[in-house]
């Protein structure tokens, strides 16, 4: 690697080998998040200030003075220049790259995400950008409220110089100017390299998240001072070391760092147990956001998630009333609403989420399931075409539309759409499964067969295609190819009472929403009886009763059976 080795007019040796490293690392760090690629502007600080001892001061001065700025200011010294150009060309190649990965454009962010950057006044925007940053500036001295999430009204503008928040700007800029004015003045070079170093490992890593050069999508996000905590606690241990040379009672000094350091210590232990699940880590945002919408969101989200619908509407409500255009709360409660057959409020916030974001497939797809369940079969066909207009792929909408065209005994429409289900989605179960009914039930036992083959060789260890196979293979007389697959589908769920009796409810579901229907279908039991063999087919019937003694069908056929048995019986005593 003899040609990594550079000499500078002094005659010193350096590697540029550990700079194309520090280049390939920080595109590695800024794949995984944007902020990565400060580490760059780090290490030419670094390298600036601690290995080259470079006087910020005295450069800023001969800058001005527009003396000969590379021999006297020691940028040549060590190959400085020479490396802070590679560093800022790799920087440069590293950014037009990922401008490429993102489309030539930035994301587009929404006012929720960052209400500031979306106000009409220069005013207003610079105000609260300060704010933002003594906020955060706060979260590294005392990390107490910490919060997954910021946006959505969890930290309310601030509108006019009366605000008491504007201390906060006061205090912020205070220290920072001090600070500054240290580093750039002190006459003790040590306090100028130590000062200049942290504040430099402070602000560079903050700066992509500052607003200054373009939109971010947030308004506090904690991973952002990760990096900046470098250039605290550089600050911080320095702060120490002066205050203790100083101090009468360094003990008591000591000690009061030891106590910080140990609450931190408690708060990181603590923050990482909320990390543990997802209601902790939403619950505990209650208390520090209780304006964010999207907090109420994913503590409703979670408990819905658990079956607990009842609490997840109260969170969902005033998710939605924090933000009255919250199209995903609506969604999710007009799902729930849904769910508990009130329809009509179901539908209310269903068509305001489709009419506020015209685009958003799911509700238009979940709205369809509404407008199908309340007969109003025209308008559900159109919202699921809508759905499907807006998101291309989308095979639960290709599901639920062949639902509606199967209920308006339109079967080739119905065939047609589950087909498309099956060919975005090849693992798609219910719509397989509803393939093979309908053909079933219209009397297309080989082409149910076929597609009940097919679907299995696709989904092998799916028991309700087993099931359903099994009941068209028994009506095709294929008697033993049909008792196995039975056997195997009781096998893979042996509680399911449908497997071994007369009638079945399904129930098929996407998302949030759950379909019934109901197939009259033969079974292990009726499959038996057909078949001849009275003993199977009562001790099947038996073991459907048990599992669902109100299934009216298989009562009927497990009487139907015991009189055969008993006139069996009569004739075998005559």
């Amino acid at each position: 690697m003899t040609w990594f080795i550079l000499t500078d007019k002094e005659g010193h040796n350096f590697s540029i080998f550990w700079v194309l490293v520090s280049v390939l690392l920080g595109a590695i760090a800024m794949l995984c998040k944007e902020q990565g690629i400060t580490i760059l502007g780090l290490n030419a600080v670094f390298d600036a200030l601690v290995i080259n001892k470079l006087n910020v001061l005295e450069f800023i001065q001969k800058l001005l003075r527009k003396d000969k700025l590379l021999e006297s200011s020691g940028l040549l010294r060590k190959g400085l220049l020479f490396r802070i150009t590679l560093l800022m060309s790799g920087g440069a190649s590293i950014l037009y790259i990922r401008w490429r990965i993102m489309g030539t454009g930035p994301p587009a962010f929404t006012e929720v995400d960052n209400p500031a950057s979306f106000a009409d006044s220069l005013f207003v925007r610079a105000i609260n950008y300060n704010y933002y940053y003594s906020l955060n500036a706060w979260l590294l001295l005392c990390p107490w409220w910490l919060c997954f999430d910021w946006s959505m009204g969890c930290i309310p503008l601030i509108k006019s110089v009366s605000d008491w928040r504007i201390i906060a700007l006061a205090a912020l800029w205070f220290c920072l100017i001090g600070l500054i004015c240290q580093a750039l003045c002190s006459e003790d070079s040590h306090k100028r390299r130590i000062l200049t170093l942290g504040l430099g490992f402070l602000i560079i890593p903050f700066l992509p998240a500052s607003n200054l050069f373009f939109r971010v999508g947030f308004v506090v996000a904690e991973r952002v001072i990760y990096l900046p905590s470098i250039g605290y606690c550089i600050l911080f241990t320095y702060g120490f070391s002066l205050l203790s040379k100083q101090a009468k009672k360094k003990k008591i000094l000591a000690m009061a760092v030891l106590g910080i350091l140990l609450m931190n210590v408690v708060r990181c232990v603590l923050r990482s147990r909320q990390w543990r699940s997802e209601e902790q880590l939403f619950r505990s945002a209650l208390s520090v956001c209780p304006l964010n919408a999207k907090v109420h969101y994913n503590v409703g989200k979670n408990l819905a998630d658990k079956g607990n619908q009842s609490a997840a509407i109260k969170y969902y409500r005033e998710a939605v009333r924090l933000n009255p255009k919250y199209v995903h709360a609506m969604n999710n409660l007009g799902n729930i609403l849904k769910e508990r057959n009130e329809l009509q409020e179901a539908e209310e916030l269903l068509s305001l989420a489709v009419q506020i974001q015209p685009d958003f497939a799911a509700a238009w797809m979940n709205l369809g399931i509404v407008q199908n369940s309340l007969r109003r079969f025209e308008e559900a066909e159109q919202s699921y075409w809508t759905a499907i207009k807006h998101r291309k792929k989308y095979p639960d909408c290709y599901y639920n539309l062949g639902r509606l065209y199967a209920d308006l005994n339109r079967h080739i429409d119905a065939l047609n759409a589950w087909r498309n289900a099956t060919v975005l989605k090849p693992e798609h179960s219910l719509a397989w499964n509803n393939m093979i009914i309908l053909l079933d039930n219209t009397g297309n036992l080989a082409q149910a067969e076929a597609v009940g083959r097919e679907a299995l060789e696709l989904i092998p260890n799916d028991h309700s295609l087993m099931f359903s196979l099994a009941n068209v293979l028994g009506k095709s007389q294929k008697y033993k190819e049909s008792e196995a697959l039975f056997l195997k589908a009781i096998k893979a769920n042996p509680n399911a009472a449908s497997y071994h009796g007369n009638l079945v409810i399904g129930k098929t579901a996407h998302y949030s929403t759950i379909l019934l229907t109901k197939f009259l279908i033969d079974v292990p039991a009726v499959l038996y009886h057909r078949w001849g063999n009275l003993d199977l087919a009562k001790k099947h019937y038996e073991v459907s009763l048990k599992l669902d003694p109100t299934a009216p069908g298989t009562k009927e056929n497990y009487n139907l059976l015991r009189r055969k048995l008993e006139q069996l019986q009569k004739k075998g005593g005559a």
